[in-house]
């Protein structure tokens, strides 16, 4: 492969590193280690990696503080792989910057497939593409306010459609409750949590053929919801 994506393994467990390390370079990415915060942080500058995954229990800095200095500076995809399964700890990680988060022990499938998220996310940002998403038989224009389910065209509330936007702009990618509400209801909306949920069963029911399994707007449990990656 002559153009390998670089990833930057922040974790100062050994067991995890060769494990990552095999595993990453087995499908072909090229892995730079970091055991600790601080040379992390210099990694990330001096290698420019595509995407860091991002332990929390560094030994000489929290995980959190690593990631808002990154977000300081870079706009790299950061994973988010820790013990810490707390909703408290997913939350914050989401909230500091980090584009996913994924709670040891995990699989080897299910981090190459949130990898591979975030490096078409990345991609797409770099470029100046037309806001419009298309999954399956669900269709929605941020540039004409309009979504279609099918030939249908759908009449959502405000509040409906500004979540739409929210998820669209993220998509692929878990977005928390907090970022959700922030979004939905504005920093000073006075949203809830219980009104967020709501507001997803709501809008599940105007896009999605079987809100019971629903397609498009995933939940994650503890975290907050993810719409599916464009079909584009």
């Amino acid at each position: 492969m002559t153009d390998e994506k670089r990833i930057l393994v922040a974790d100062d467990e050994r067991a995890i590193l060769s494990f990552l390390r095999a595993s990453l370079e087995e499908n072909h990415f090229t892995v730079i280690e970091a055991t600790t915060g601080a040379s992390a942080l210099v990694l990330a500058a001096a290698k420019k990696p595509d995407v860091i995954l991002l332990d929390l229990g560094l030994p000489d800095m929290d995980g959190i503080e690593v990631l808002k200095r990154l977000r300081e500076w870079t706009s790299a995809p950061v994973i988010v792989i820790s013990a810490r399964g707390q909703e408290a700890d997913k939350i914050a990680g989401l909230d500091s910057g980090a584009d996913d988060y994924l709670t040891k022990p995990f699989g080897v499938e299910e981090l190459l497939a949130r990898i591979r998220v975030a490096l078409r996310h990345a991609e797409r940002s770099k470029e100046d593409a037309l806001p419009l998403y298309r999954h399956d038989d669900l269709r929605i224009d941020l540039t004409a306010r309009r979504v279609h389910v099918g030939k249908k065209e759908v009449r959502l509330s405000p509040l409906q459609y500004n979540l739409l936007a929210s998820l669209v702009r993220n998509a692929g990618r878990v977005v928390s409750q907090a970022q959700l509400l922030k979004d939905v209801w504005g920093p000073e909306g006075g949203g809830a949590p219980e009104s967020l949920r709501i507001l997803v069963h709501q809008t599940r029911h105007r896009i999605e053929r079987d809100p019971v399994r629903p397609r498009h707007l995933k939940t994650e449990p503890a975290i907050g919801y993810r719409l599916e990656e464009s079909d584009d």
